[in-house]
């Protein structure tokens, strides 16, 4: 009986529950979000890109050693952004006979017959200075670490730096910013 009864009620809710009365009157209109109104919709962001110049320029004694690059107008740096300099190490030949540039990332240190030589440099958002520092007399370096010296530089938005980006590598720090190597800006510094 109980289980009849259990049975019949159960039936009644569900007959009660689907059936269709007049619709009732609209409810009230909620807040947008939780402090009043929207606002215009803003301007569209700036998709801000990175940039890679390669520069060349020779240290010496009237230059007091250094290469200093003043960012144009054209490549835009905010203070947040992340500068890396490669300096043309060497070249090589791949399995077709092409030649393959060698970037190392700075600061890279030598060891020379004189003591140690370092290729340095500072930034902020409006410069590059590239330097020499050394144990020793640097009048005395032989034209191969002075002259023509090439160097790369790569500005990275703060916000690409997150993340598993090999900056050892300049090819991958390239391929991450999507630029190519007929993209780069050559400039030489006198």
């Amino acid at each position: 009986m109980r289980k009849l009864n259990l049975f019949i009620g159960a039936l009644a809710a569900l007959f009660i529950i689907s059936c269709e009365g007049p619709q009732g009157p609209p409810g009230f209109d909620g807040f947008d979000g939780e402090r009043g109104p929207a606002g215009q919709d803003g301007a569209d962001g700036i998709n801000i890109l990175g940039k890679v110049v390669d520069i060349e320029g020779t240290f010496s004694l009237e230059n007091d050693y250094s290469i200093f690059y003043e960012f144009p107008q054209t490549i835009e740096v905010f203070e947040t952004d992340v500068v890396l300099v490669y300096l043309l190490w060497d070249e090589t030949e791949d399995s077709n006979g092409e030649l393959v540039d060698i970037w190392r990332l700075m600061p890279q240190t030598r060891i020379l017959d004189q003591g140690l030589l370092q290729y340095n440099f500072d930034y902020t958002f409006f410069d590059v200075n590239i330097f020499l520092e050394s144990d020793f007399d640097l009048s005395t370096l032989p034209a191969g670490d002075t002259d023509n010296q090439i160097f790369r530089i790569a500005v990275l938005p703060a916000e690409s730096t997150t993340g598993k980006l090999d900056t050892s590598n300049i090819n991958s720090v390239m391929a991450h910013l999507g630029i190519t190597e007929d993209s780069i800006q050559k400039v030489t510094i006198d």
